[in-house]
């Protein structure tokens, strides 16, 4: 068990709590919370800041064992979510950065467009370096970021990982990754041109999410995922 995991499990048998509690905090699956208290998976920076906060506790404590609480920590306008921030209106930006729309919780409707269909944007933004976006040769008014959700992309886009997505490139390019409107509900997903416009829907977690074939009609192509914590 990781020291980190020690730490957890340390706070929730003392304040009470269970891995269900866990779960619904930092806003995971029952399985991930599950790994983080056994120390078989690692929290990422914006889970780590959740789990802080909920136990009144700092980052780094959960982190590396320092005893400052919550209450000791300097309010800023800024919080580090990995290799990005948050931002708000009230922070100016560097004059190397953009402010990507980030769309934490999204429920879409059933149409073809992307920020049309979003029912519920928070107006909450991150800070992208222009060099990040020209390396991807993404238009900075063309990214916007989102959460993934689930288990269906795991190992390598766990749940909760935040995603960057290029609206302004859609045209499926087999084995690549894609933000997809489907019946309503956001997927990230490979897709693989079949014949008879008909597009494959495949997993990474294959075992529990074989794979899917979809009439090109059924589903709108938001745009390509460009990043993912590390550039693809």
């Amino acid at each position: 068990m990781t020291d980190l995991a020690s730490r957890l499990n340390e706070l929730m048998a003392k304040q009470g709590k269970n891995i269900v509690d866990l779960q619904k905090a930092i806003g995971v699956t029952y399985e991930m919370a599950r790994r983080y208290t056994l120390g078989t998976a690692t929290p990422r920076d914006n889970k780590i800041e959740a789990m802080a906060k909920y136990f009144g506790v700092t980052p780094a404590y959960l982190k590396y064992g320092t005893a400052d609480s919550l209450e000791n920590q300097l309010t800023s306008n800024v919080k580090d979510v990995g290799s990005f921030d948050l931002w708000d209106r009230n922070t100016p930006l560097n004059s190397d950065e953009y402010a990507v729309p980030f769309y934490q919780d999204i429920r879409l409707a059933a149409g073809n467009g992307f920020a049309d269909d979003i029912m519920d944007y928070n107006n909450f933004k991150l800070r992208f370096s222009k060099a990040t976006l020209r390396k991807q040769g993404v238009q900075y008014e063309n990214a916007v970021c989102v959460i993934a959700d689930g288990n269906s992309m795991e190992p390598v886009i766990p749940d909760g990982t935040t995603v960057g997505i290029d609206l302004g490139n859609k045209t499926i390019r087999d084995g690549k990754i894609y933000a997809i409107n489907h019946g309503g509900l956001l997927r990230i997903k490979l897709l693989y041109n079949m014949p008879n416009e008909q597009v494959k829907i495949r997993s990474y977690n294959t075992e529990e999410h074989p794979d899917e074939i979809a009439e090109l009609q059924d589903i709108s192509v938001l745009g390509k995922v460009f990043w993912y914590s590390v550039l693809l």
